[in-house]
């Protein structure tokens, strides 16, 4: 699985100078000229000549694994530079290799695909891109950290309607809706996936502040206050559990696919048996019923149970989504051609699987394993973090960290099962 993972995902790759169409689409294979690429790979359908906000921050993880610091931060830029007053300080949704606006997903300034929870995956992708590689542009260039700024509070303030949750507009995704779940149709104004990606990005603000010598503090006091928010409001057990609200107030319940499980993935439902409940139903839904057509869907499963302490049901979908990759995909060709499939494997048998948590700006590294019965033994070398290149292997409960360069060393620490350390 490792290997067919990073195989297939470093052949979406594009080096900086490479040129190539741009505007390509189902419609336009050929596209509508060429054009010089930036540094990028592809995150989005692989026969359109672009990268997609929501896959990109999902596959930030990977790419750094993988080599590609560049390219992520060179792809962050595009996005955070587009995310103008104009256009509601939304970022634009998908941009061409070379930087251009991709023309499919944007007709004119009030006329393009954005989805709320992207807005704020962008600041916590930022903050995690931080810690793997301890780049000070992340927390210093002008750009972006005016991106930061704006998407932690004057968005939240023109798009909040008054409140706490920043909201879509209950129409499509050319008007601007609350959620990645672009199936169901529902006239949400606000979504699972929304509130609790707001509520990681203002963790991840915190932290950004804090790296930048700045006060933290009113970004923790916000997340505090919309957890607090989502306690009062967002009430419910099992498929009770509300997972949005309508543009007429209502509240919605069952089954949303991202908008349901959004909420234990990004924490803001709090640990406990509503939290264990609510992770059952998404693991039955998912299963059955309401098992999400695309591939890319499926690729949270397996993030959401590794951060929610069930390896075995994280290694369960990893196995799920890795066995489809032959099979079609709802959009054409085959899942294994969606660029998320790769990507997210390989960030998942490193951040899942492996348990490495880095702090490359603090020199040190944590390591959690997360093995599933059935897994004896696992290792990884030539993780990158910050300048180092480390490697990790769990064997039977034993846990080694290695740090083979010269210089000053990591520090590690390592967490067990038990909770020692």
């Amino acid at each position: 699985m490792f290997e067919w993972a990073t195989r297939r995902a470093l052949r979406w790759a594009h080096p900086g100078g490479t040129r190539g169409p741009v505007d390509a689409d189902e419609t336009r294979p050929e596209g509508t000229g060429e054009g010089v690429y930036l540094p990028s790979y592809w995150a989005g359908y692989a026969h359109r000549s672009g990268f997609y906000s929501r896959d990109f921050v999902h596959q930030l993880p990977a790419a750094h694994l993988l080599g590609l610091d560049e390219a992520n931060l060179t792809m962050l830029k595009c996005f955070a530079a587009s995310a103008t007053k104009d256009h509601g300080y939304h970022p634009v949704w998908a941009f061409n290799f070379d930087g251009s606006y991709l023309s499919l997903d944007y007709r004119g300034p009030d006329d393009f695909v954005r989805e709320v929870p992207a807005v704020f995956e962008l600041v916590e992708a930022a903050e995690a891109a931080y810690r793997w590689t301890g780049d000070r542009s992340y927390v210093e260039d002008p750009v972006l950290w005016a991106f930061y700024r704006h998407a932690t509070g004057e968005f939240v303030e023109l798009h909040g309607g008054g409140g706490p949750v920043a909201r879509g507009t209950g129409g499509g995704i050319f008007q601007g809706t609350a959620t990645y779940n672009e199936l169901d149709g529902e006239p949400l104004a606000e979504a699972g996936d929304g509130i609790a990606a707001q509520y990681r990005a203002y963790l991840a603000m915190a932290a950004l502040a804090r790296a930048r010598g700045e006060d933290g503090e009113p970004y923790n006091r916000a997340a505090r206050r919309l957890r607090d928010h989502f306690a009062r409001f967002w009430g419910g057990y099992g498929a009770g559990q509300i997972r949005g609200y309508t543009t007429g107030g209502d509240p919605v319940t069952g089954w949303g696919q991202e908008n349901s499980f959004f909420m234990p993935l990004k924490g803001i439902m709090p640990a406990g048996p509503r939290n264990e409940a609510y992770l059952d139903y998404v693991d039955a839904q998912a299963s059955g019923p309401g098992r999400p057509p695309n591939i890319e869907a499926l690729t949270y499963l397996p993030d959401l149970f590794f951060r929610n302490g069930r390896p075995a049901t994280a290694w369960k979908w990893m196995r799920e989504i890795f066995a489809a990759r032959d099979l079609p995909h709802v959009a054409g060709g085959r899942n294994g051609d969606y660029p998320e499939v790769a990507f997210t494997l390989v960030g998942q048998v490193v951040e899942g699987l492996l348990g490495v948590r880095p702090d490359a700006p603090s020199g040190e590294v944590t390591v959690e394993p997360a093995l599933p019965p059935g897994i004896d033994r696992l290792e990884v070398s030539g993780i990158p973090v910050g300048g180092r290149r480390i490697a990790v292997r769990h064997d039977r409960g034993t846990t080694t960290v290695t740090d083979p360069g010269p210089g000053v060393p990591l520090r590690v620490t390592a967490i067990f099962a038990d909770g020692s350390r």
